[in-house]
Protein backbone atom coordinates (compact mmCIF):
# COMPACT_ATOMS: atom_id res chain seq x y z
CA UNK A 1 0.00 0.00 0.00
CA UNK A 2 2.83 2.48 1.04
CA UNK A 3 4.40 1.64 -2.78
CA UNK A 4 1.33 3.02 -4.06
CA UNK A 5 2.11 6.80 -2.44
CA UNK A 6 5.89 6.34 -2.86
CA UNK A 7 7.36 9.62 -4.62
CA UNK A 8 8.94 8.57 -8.35
CA UNK A 9 10.47 11.30 -10.09
CA UNK A 10 11.12 9.60 -13.46
CA UNK A 11 7.48 8.85 -12.97
CA UNK A 12 6.31 12.98 -12.50
CA UNK A 13 8.83 13.88 -14.98
CA UNK A 14 6.89 11.12 -17.63
CA UNK A 15 3.79 13.12 -16.44
CA UNK A 16 4.91 16.45 -16.64
CA UNK A 17 5.87 15.43 -20.43
CA UNK A 18 2.75 14.03 -21.00
CA UNK A 19 0.58 17.28 -19.64
CA UNK A 20 3.29 19.70 -21.97
CA UNK A 21 2.56 17.38 -25.49
CA UNK A 22 -1.32 17.29 -24.50
CA UNK A 23 -1.02 21.13 -24.04
CA UNK A 24 1.20 21.80 -27.26
CA UNK A 25 -1.24 23.63 -29.20
CA UNK A 26 -2.26 26.19 -25.93
CA UNK A 27 1.48 26.45 -25.92
CA UNK A 28 2.10 27.33 -29.79
CA UNK A 29 -0.76 29.52 -29.19
CA UNK A 30 0.98 31.79 -27.27
CA UNK A 31 3.95 31.54 -28.29
CA UNK A 32 2.55 32.79 -32.12
CA UNK A 33 0.48 35.66 -29.87
CA UNK A 34 3.86 36.42 -28.70
CA UNK A 35 6.05 36.92 -31.80
CA UNK A 36 3.36 38.73 -33.10
CA UNK A 37 3.70 41.26 -30.50
CA UNK A 38 7.31 41.26 -30.62
CA UNK A 39 7.18 42.53 -34.13
CA UNK A 40 4.65 45.00 -33.56
CA UNK A 41 6.62 45.97 -31.22
CA UNK A 42 9.59 46.31 -33.62
CA UNK A 43 7.88 48.10 -36.56
CA UNK A 44 5.38 50.34 -35.21
CA UNK A 45 6.13 53.38 -33.56
CA UNK A 46 5.22 54.33 -29.56
CA UNK A 47 3.01 56.97 -28.74
CA UNK A 48 4.98 59.32 -26.49
CA UNK A 49 2.77 58.31 -23.69
CA UNK A 50 3.47 54.60 -23.75
CA UNK A 51 7.26 55.29 -24.93
CA UNK A 52 7.51 57.15 -21.82
CA UNK A 53 5.65 53.98 -19.16
CA UNK A 54 7.44 51.30 -20.85
CA UNK A 55 11.11 53.58 -20.06
CA UNK A 56 10.34 54.40 -16.84
CA UNK A 57 9.77 50.74 -16.04
CA UNK A 58 12.61 49.45 -18.09
CA UNK A 59 14.29 52.11 -16.20
CA UNK A 60 12.55 51.22 -12.67
CA UNK A 61 14.52 47.79 -12.62
CA UNK A 62 17.61 48.95 -13.87
CA UNK A 63 17.34 50.85 -10.20
CA UNK A 64 16.21 48.20 -8.45
CA UNK A 65 19.20 46.21 -9.96
CA UNK A 66 21.58 48.82 -9.36
CA UNK A 67 24.46 48.13 -6.61
CA UNK A 68 23.63 43.98 -5.96
CA UNK A 69 25.75 41.72 -5.44
CA UNK A 70 25.93 38.55 -8.05
CA UNK A 71 23.73 35.81 -5.67
CA UNK A 72 21.51 39.30 -5.23
CA UNK A 73 21.15 39.96 -9.05
CA UNK A 74 20.75 36.10 -9.56
CA UNK A 75 17.96 36.06 -6.86
CA UNK A 76 16.16 39.27 -8.16
CA UNK A 77 16.06 37.87 -11.11
CA UNK A 78 15.03 34.14 -10.16
CA UNK A 79 12.42 35.72 -7.97
CA UNK A 80 10.95 38.41 -10.60
CA UNK A 81 10.54 35.46 -12.89
CA UNK A 82 8.94 32.76 -11.09
CA UNK A 83 6.52 35.25 -9.88
CA UNK A 84 5.41 36.26 -13.54
CA UNK A 85 5.29 32.98 -14.31
CA UNK A 86 3.33 31.12 -11.37
CA UNK A 87 0.44 34.38 -12.12
CA UNK A 88 0.95 33.50 -16.01
CA UNK A 89 -0.27 29.72 -14.76
CA UNK A 90 -2.90 30.30 -12.12
CA UNK A 91 -4.24 33.69 -13.35
CA UNK A 92 -5.14 32.03 -16.75
CA UNK A 93 -8.21 30.12 -14.35
CA UNK A 94 -10.43 33.10 -15.44
CA UNK A 95 -10.83 32.42 -18.99
CA UNK A 96 -7.45 32.23 -19.74
CA UNK A 97 -7.41 36.34 -20.20
CA UNK A 98 -4.32 36.93 -17.90
CA UNK A 99 -1.76 34.92 -20.15
CA UNK A 100 -2.75 36.28 -23.37
CA UNK A 101 -2.55 39.72 -22.34
CA UNK A 102 0.95 39.11 -20.82
CA UNK A 103 1.89 37.06 -23.90
CA UNK A 104 1.00 40.69 -25.60
CA UNK A 105 2.77 42.50 -23.32
CA UNK A 106 5.74 40.63 -22.95
CA UNK A 107 6.36 40.56 -26.31
CA UNK A 108 5.54 44.17 -27.14
CA UNK A 109 8.09 45.34 -24.96
CA UNK A 110 10.82 42.77 -26.31
CA UNK A 111 10.10 44.13 -29.48
CA UNK A 112 10.69 47.70 -28.27
CA UNK A 113 13.78 46.86 -26.10
CA UNK A 114 14.97 45.65 -29.64
CA UNK A 115 14.35 47.91 -31.59
CA UNK A 116 15.95 50.63 -29.20
CA UNK A 117 19.28 48.07 -29.01
CA UNK A 118 19.51 47.98 -32.92
CA UNK A 119 18.44 51.60 -33.41
CA UNK A 120 21.77 52.53 -30.81
CA UNK A 121 24.22 49.85 -31.78
CA UNK A 122 23.13 47.84 -35.56
CA UNK A 123 21.60 44.31 -35.31
CA UNK A 124 24.09 42.63 -34.48
CA UNK A 125 23.31 43.71 -30.95
CA UNK A 126 20.38 41.28 -30.75
CA UNK A 127 22.95 38.66 -30.23
CA UNK A 128 23.56 40.22 -26.76
CA UNK A 129 19.68 39.34 -26.07
CA UNK A 130 19.83 36.31 -27.05
CA UNK A 131 21.30 34.02 -24.12
CA UNK A 132 19.35 36.42 -21.73
CA UNK A 133 16.03 34.53 -22.71
CA UNK A 134 17.29 31.19 -24.10
CA UNK A 135 15.85 29.74 -20.92
CA UNK A 136 13.73 31.84 -19.65
CA UNK A 137 11.24 32.85 -22.37
CA UNK A 138 10.61 28.47 -23.21
CA UNK A 139 9.89 28.81 -19.47
CA UNK A 140 7.83 31.73 -19.75
CA UNK A 141 5.81 29.96 -22.90
CA UNK A 142 4.96 27.33 -21.15
CA UNK A 143 3.38 28.80 -18.08
CA UNK A 144 1.52 30.87 -20.49
CA UNK A 145 0.51 27.98 -22.42
CA UNK A 146 -0.87 26.13 -19.13
CA UNK A 147 -2.82 28.85 -18.02
CA UNK A 148 -4.31 29.55 -21.46
CA UNK A 149 -5.37 25.91 -21.06
CA UNK A 150 -6.62 26.50 -17.67
CA UNK A 151 -8.95 29.01 -18.56
CA UNK A 152 -10.99 26.57 -20.50
CA UNK A 153 -11.84 24.44 -17.97
CA UNK A 154 -15.10 26.14 -17.80
CA UNK A 155 -15.76 24.85 -21.54
CA UNK A 156 -15.84 21.17 -20.18
CA UNK A 157 -18.63 18.98 -18.78
CA UNK A 158 -16.67 18.01 -15.93
CA UNK A 159 -15.53 21.57 -14.69
CA UNK A 160 -14.57 20.95 -10.93
CA UNK A 161 -12.81 17.36 -12.22
CA UNK A 162 -11.25 19.64 -14.98
CA UNK A 163 -9.84 21.96 -13.00
CA UNK A 164 -9.13 20.21 -10.34
CA UNK A 165 -6.62 18.02 -12.64
CA UNK A 166 -5.18 21.11 -14.83
CA UNK A 167 -4.17 22.65 -11.34
CA UNK A 168 -2.49 19.05 -10.70
CA UNK A 169 -0.55 18.52 -13.53
CA UNK A 170 0.13 22.30 -13.72
CA UNK A 171 1.65 22.72 -10.86
CA UNK A 172 3.94 19.70 -11.16
CA UNK A 173 5.17 20.65 -14.25
CA UNK A 174 6.04 24.66 -12.59
CA UNK A 175 7.64 22.81 -9.50
CA UNK A 176 9.30 20.15 -12.13
CA UNK A 177 10.20 21.98 -15.32
CA UNK A 178 9.75 25.23 -15.35
CA UNK A 179 11.54 26.27 -11.47
CA UNK A 180 14.43 24.75 -12.26
CA UNK A 181 14.82 26.49 -15.94
CA UNK A 182 14.32 29.42 -14.24
CA UNK A 183 16.61 28.88 -11.68
CA UNK A 184 20.02 27.80 -14.73
CA UNK A 185 18.49 31.24 -16.61
CA UNK A 186 18.33 33.24 -13.53
CA UNK A 187 22.20 31.68 -13.20
CA UNK A 188 23.23 32.72 -16.81
CA UNK A 189 21.29 36.42 -17.03
CA UNK A 190 22.51 37.51 -13.67
CA UNK A 191 26.11 36.55 -14.22
CA UNK A 192 25.71 37.99 -18.14
CA UNK A 193 24.50 41.24 -16.74
CA UNK A 194 26.99 41.48 -13.29
CA UNK A 195 29.89 40.98 -16.32
CA UNK A 196 28.72 43.63 -18.31
CA UNK A 197 29.17 46.53 -15.38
Amino acid sequence: MKDKYKFNLLKEYKKCLKYLKDSKNFIFVVIGVFFISCFLGFVIPLPQEFYDKIMSYLQDILQQTEGLSLPELISFIFINNLKSTFFGIFFGIILGIFPLVSSIANGYVLGFVSFLSVSKAGILSLWRIFPHGILEIPAIFISLGLGLKMGTFIFQKKKIQTLRSYLLNSLRVFLLIIVPLLFIAAIIEGTLIFLAK
